[in-house]
């Protein structure tokens, strides 16, 4: 029984769960460390993701490791969309997918942040990866702003829904680790909330993880779409305090939910 269980809303929903989802990053955490970690907090996370190209700089039994540590905690581990564009511009996709089924990974991220790639292109790759087992998380945006504001709200959601029928079970807005300058955030970080009401209105809420690296970003969420919206590119640091922030138990949506 949780402390002062009397006092907690219950708000946010309960694992398994298909909205209120939350994804974290890894940055690279020693495997000790996550698993304390997820002693205290995994009931609060549903993905994770192996940020960009992390997974190459560590020793394959410690990546095993953590993401059965992971799948213990009923998470879906996955890899990031750095790691696949890598494996795209070096043509070593086949092995990519080899080397992610004998890491113990079920999911991979599919993106083109960073790289030019035909949409035809991801879209096949999405596919190809589905064919191969994984559950497909897709990025849409990408991480150079003046690239980024190349597409149109409308174009995104042309991408969005292209992904999403291609067999993305989520479509990731793209708002890097900083949420500043980039996809759904000005300059400062603010969200432009009528972008982001025009992407709700023209696709299902439920298949988009919002990035929302920042805790006002998490409020504004929060408070526009409920406790049970999908949040993304939380630090291992923040997990408790978004879980505080779903359940109105932090000033900021204290009795506000």
């Amino acid at each position: 029984m949780k402390s002062f269980n009397f006092l907690l809303n219950g708000k946010h929903e309960e694992k398994p769960r298909n909205s209120g989802l939350t994804m974290v990053l890894d940055k690279g955490l020693g495997l000790e460390t996550a698993e304390s970690l997820m002693k205290i907090s995994g009931e609060y996370v549903d993905y994770l993701k192996f940020g960009w190209g992390t997974s190459i700089v560590h020793e394959q039994d410690i990546i095993s490791k953590k993401v059965a540590m992971y799948q213990s905690y009923d998470i879906q581990p996955y890899t990031g969309g750095t790691l696949f564009e890598l494996a795209y511009m070096n043509n070593k996709l086949e092995e990519f997918f080899q080397e992610a089924h004998n890491l113990g990974f079920k999911a991979v991220e599919v993106s083109d942040g960073s790289i030019t790639l035909d949409h035809d292109k991801k879209l096949e790759c999405i596919e190809l990866a589905c064919s191969e087992g994984f559950e497909v998380l897709s990025e849409v945006g990408k991480k150079d702003p003046v690239k980024d504001k190349e597409f149109s709200i409308e174009e995104k959601i042309d991408l969005m829904n292209a992904e999403k029928n291609a067999g993305s079970s989520k479509i990731i807005m793209e708002a890097r680790e900083g949420g500043k300058n980039i996809g759904i955030f000005d300059e400062s970080g603010k969200a432009k909330e009528d972008e982001i009401d025009q992407i709700m209105n023209n696709f299902d809420n439920t298949k988009i993880l919002w990035e929302a690296p920042n805790k006002d970003q998490q409020v504004f969420f929060i408070l526009k779409c409920g406790p049970n919206v999908n949040l993304g590119n939380i630090s291992t640091e923040d997990i408790t305090s978004l879980e505080t922030l779903r359940n109105g138990l932090r000033g900021d949506t204290l009795g506000k939910l």
